[in-house]
């Protein structure tokens, strides 16, 4: 089976021979391991008002749990 390398695109065979499935190469596995340490990859999240943040009071009870 060929899938596509996430990094360049091209198509690499899916197969235990290949080491570096999903990636084409060490050379790609190694980009997207880099782009994942410098915090590339990143959910998008929306500011926290502070009304929406529990109370100091609160946070005692998280700790019995």
């Amino acid at each position: 089976m060929l899938v596509t390398c996430p990094t360049c695109k091209t198509e690499a065979e899916w197969d235990t021979k290949n080491p570096y499935r999903p990636f084409c190469c060490e050379r790609c596995k190694l980009i997207d391991l880099g782009a994942w340490a410098n915090e590339d990859y990143r959910i998008p999240a929306e500011d926290a008002h502070p009304d929406d943040l529990p109370d100091d009071e609160d946070d005692t009870d998280l700790l019995k749990h």
